[in-house]
């Protein structure tokens, strides 16, 4: 795939200025419950695009979706819309259930670094001191290196397997030692180790089952009792659970949805998710407020769900990525957050939190393109409450014609970049070369095949609208010298850059 897609990432910090400051006390005090509804708009817009929850949400057939606005270290508001089931007067609430995809990943790290505050774990340890049922495989050539938590929570161990499969509610569900070893009936590939541990930020949903067999094996019980016992009772999370396949007859559960907003996974109405640490939690929008709001607590002041150092070195991004143990990083400064999506096939999530004015965002929606309603809410509540670091761009009209000539051509990636530089760019935009054409109505960017529009920022410089790069955007600079020629592009993203030169004709 030449740039991220939906359904595996999501989230990172963007190289732009981040710009803003906290709103005043007058600011807050006038601020509405709710009024971000009709503020919603795509993140690279012109200033004229408004729409309203219920719109956004009939145009993408998402059927319900939860939201909890988290301010100053509180809940501001927590609020259902739509319904869980389409056609039916089920309507959906703060503590509906929903599955959350990858959110559970920061769950599930939050879950370990409890164990680690315990004695229980370590980060820095070789985790074959705990694992009974599986071994850890050998790295590539010359690679001895031992494989750790920490690694394995910031993506950083080398390991293939970045995401998983939803399973039909009548079909097999694997174990966990098959799906490490990607035995039938687990739909995935073996893990396996293919890069050097610790070089490569290569995101991996397989890591993080490693992650649930060392708990599991060191704890000598099931992954959802040690979360229940150690994560879910402490934070007052009631209806959370890390769950394969929730009953039939679960109460105020929120059902799937496809991209035409019809009901699937019939006739239960969900999909199996066995691979637990990376995406089998089932929460509610209040639920996960409590998650975030707890993480960043600690991580401000002593005596937290985690020890203040703990929750530091959690919000702390591990290189070459952007990823902390568990959470995305973003922003700097009072902008600092931590955040990450998740995207099963019928359910999408998403969740913020500011480390430096507890202020924060969870949204949960049961429909396939949740990810699309999630960005613009996100980008409504930013607006409404004056957010810091506002990663959008604002486009206006460029005069590029004249030069934009230069441009088209093939750039092939350069093979000597520094992966530190390239950080998630590295493996998350796999394109090795990329063409530029120009017609009548702009600049295009060709990437494995797919034609996307090149919208100008600058003279030279170009946003994708429709990629996606979570906390962020995707941009091409052209690098123009100063005899008008164009010989390189730079890629922009994820606090990533990359490098193409132009093919010479």
């Amino acid at each position: 795939m030449p740039f991220f897609e939906r359904r595996h990432i999501l989230a990172g910090s963007l190289t732009l200025p981040l710009a803003g400051l906290l709103p005043s006390a007058q600011a807050r005090a006038a601020e509405s419950r709710g009024s971000f509804e009709h503020r919603l708009r795509p993140t690279v817009h012109t200033g004229a695009e408004r729409w309203t929850l219920a719109e956004r949400m009939a145009r993408g057939g998402v059927a319900g979706a939860a939201i909890a606005i988290l301010r100053d270290g509180r809940v501001h508001s927590a609020t259902g819309h739509g319904v869980c089931v389409a056609g039916r007067a089920a309507p959906v609430g703060p503590d509906t259930l929903f599955s959350v995809g990858s959110v559970s990943k920061v769950a599930a790290a939050a879950l370990c670094l409890k164990l680690v505050a315990l004695g229980h774990l370590d980060l820095d340890r070789n985790i074959e001191r705990w694992l009974k049922r599986w071994r850890v495989p050998a790295g590539p050539a010359g690679d001895s290196t031992a494989i750790t938590l920490r690694m394995l929570l910031s993506h950083t161990a080398g390991f293939n397997v970045h995401g998983f499969q939803d399973i039909a509610p009548d079909a097999p569900m694997p174990t966990l030692v098959q799906t490490l070893d990607g035995a039938a009936p687990a739909l995935n590939k073996p893990l396996e180790r293919i890069d050097a541990a610790g070089t490569r930020s290569r995101y991996s949903g397989g890591g993080y089952m490693i992650v649930q067999a060392v708990i599991e094996d060191a704890l000598g019980a099931p992954f959802g009792s040690a979360a229940r016992r150690y994560l879910f009772a402490p934070l007052g999370m009631k209806r959370s659970r890390f769950d394969a396949a929730p009953a039939a007859d679960t109460p105020d559960i929120a059902h799937a949805h496809d991209r035409d907003g019809k009901p699937v996974a019939l006739p239960r109405g969900w999909q199996s998710f066995p691979e637990l640490a990376p995406s089998g939690l089932w929460t509610s929008a209040n639920d996960l407020g409590r998650l975030v709001l707890a993480l960043g607590a600690s991580y401000r002041a002593p005596g937290g769900f985690l020890p203040q150092d703990l929750a530091v070195d959690m919000m702390t991004a591990v290189s070459p990525g952007s990823f902390g143990p568990g959470p995305r990083l973003a922003g700097e400064g009072v902008a600092r957050i931590f955040h990450h999506a998740g995207a099963n096939d019928s359910y999408k999530a998403y969740i913020e939190g500011n480390l430096v004015t507890g202020d924060g965002l969870v949204i949960v929606t049961n429909g396939a393109n949740g990810d699309l309603l999630g960005d613009e809410i996100r980008n409504a509540v930013s607006d409404a409450f004056s957010w810091p670091g506002d990663w959008s761009v604002r486009t206006a009209p460029i005069a590029t014609a004249s030069i934009s000539d230069g441009f088209v051509g093939s750039y092939k990636r350069r093979t000597d970049q520094s992966l530190q530089l390239a950080g998630i760019l590295d493996t998350g935009f796999s394109a090795d070369q990329i063409e530029i054409a120009r017609s009548a109505e702009g600049v295009r960017m060709i990437a494995k095949g797919k034609v996307r529009k090149l919208v100008p920022v600058t003279g030279n410089r170009f946003v994708v609208p429709d990629a996606y790069i979570p906390a962020g955007t995707l941009q091409l600079s052209f690098d123009r010298g100063a005899d008008r020629s164009v010989r390189s592009l730079t890629v922009i993203g994820g606090g990533g850059t990359l490098l193409f030169d132009k093919v010479q004709t």
